[in-house]
């Protein structure tokens, strides 16, 4: 299967990386879609190499050390170990590596804009949370511009004076070779999938990411001083559905090679047609169902499918079961029996369901979640 980029553009697509997918949207964020602000990001290769490397350390408060701080044409990392004493890293360029950073500033190093939610949030006003644990230079990923493309993420981002600043409360430390490391305040976690993600995928250990990418066991608590165990048989490779977890948001990785075998709009129209073509009849009321196409998605028919969202049932639309003294929110799945919430989303409803119990009319969540697909279906 291809994506929809390659079926648009076979032969101008740029190489991506992948793609980060907020996880908790289905498909759009509460405010909408705006600029950098977004429900998912693809990682395409850059018209020119942006990516760093470390370079020069500057130990005290030397002259070298404050001409790197307050140079913007130079990266570097400044960990401050008293104030007395600060270690300043410079970072030179890195011809043969891309950088995207991550975070919930809005200034322009951060290439993709994240912010943590109100749960239930409905409107523009309720959706910001009145005090974000997201930082605002939360992480960065460095990916080789040569195959294979390998991806790696790193705790903290550059700021707009191109610089990270630990402080003396945050973790650091210094490594057996004599270079510097730390963590972030809340740090950058991150959990790679067992078995890949494929139908046999089993969540793995979740880990914490340093800033110099290293991969070490959980702290006692989010924010403690004390990092955890250094976990050297592991790296901070992005794997295809590794999870990052940046207190207050949840992001997916998808690769490129990953992201060609999920279905495409096209597939999931023919999928469409040839459930109806079937012809599927309601177990209830014994009339015909049909899934509606784009155009006629915001239309409702005697036709239209409605689910139980949480047994997976479908039925065509009936006006019994309702349960009074819960304003006719809830029904009774007339197989499950017991109360159960109908949701119909008129723009993208998610089913994920298998062809062939799709056209058995019962969906189950996991046995989708085995198949290794999810379905959008807009009805």
């Amino acid at each position: 299967m291809f994506s929809p980029d390659q079926e648009n553009h076979p032969s101008k697509a740029p190489v991506k990386y992948g793609e980060l997918i907020v996880l908790g949207y289905n498909g759009s964020l509460p405010n909408g879609d705006r600029g950098r602000r977004k429900s998912r990001f693809a990682l395409f290769k850059r018209p020119k190499a942006n990516g760093v490397k470390p370079s020069t350390v500057h130990i005290a408060c030397t002259p070298q050390a404050a001409k790197a701080i307050s140079n913007k044409d130079q990266h570097s990392i400044s960990y401050t170990l008293s104030r007395a004493q600060t270690v300043v890293v410079e970072y030179t360029h890195d011809s043969n590596t891309d950088m995207f950073q991550i975070g919930r500033s809005t200034e322009s190093p951060i290439d993709f804009v994240v912010t943590d939610t109100v749960p239930g949030s409905q409107s523009n006003s309720d959706t910001q949370s009145v005090q974000s644990t997201i930082s605002r230079f939360a992480c960065r990923i460095i990916c080789e511009r040569n195959p294979p493309f390998t991806a790696r993420i790193y705790a903290a981002g550059f700021d707009s004076s191109k610089n990270i600043f630990l402080g003396e409360k945050a973790a650091k430390w210094k490594t057996s070779d004599g270079q510097m490391d730390g963590l972030t305040t809340n740090g950058v976690l991150v959990m790679h999938p067992r078995n890949g993600f494929t139908e046999d995928s089993k969540p793995g250990i979740w880990r914490e990411i340093s800033v110099c990418g290293n991969v070490f066991s959980l702290r006692e608590t989010r924010s403690a001083q004390q990092r955890g165990k250094m976990v050297e048989i592991e790296t901070n490779q992005l794997q295809d559905g590794s999870l990052i977890d940046l207190c207050g948001a949840t992001l997916l990785w998808r690769t490129a090679e990953g992201l060609s075998h999920t279905p495409t709009v096209k597939h999931l129209e023919a999928l469409r047609q040839e459930i109806n073509a079937a012809r599927p009849q309601c177990p209830v009321g014994f009339n015909t169902l049909a899934f509606p196409s784009m155009k006629r998605k915001d239309v409702v028919d005697e036709k239209q499918p409605w689910v139980y969202l949480n047994c997976g049932h479908v039925h065509g639309y009936h006006n019994w079961g309702n349960k009074e003294e819960r304003d006719g929110k809830d029904r009774e799945c007339p197989m499950c029996r017991p109360a159960l919430t109908v949701g119909l989303n008129p723009k993208r409803t998610v089913a994920t369901v298998r062809l062939k119990e799709m056209l058995g009319w019962q969906m189950s969540t996991s046995d989708s979640q085995m198949e290794g697909h999810t379905c959008m279906l807009n009805v």
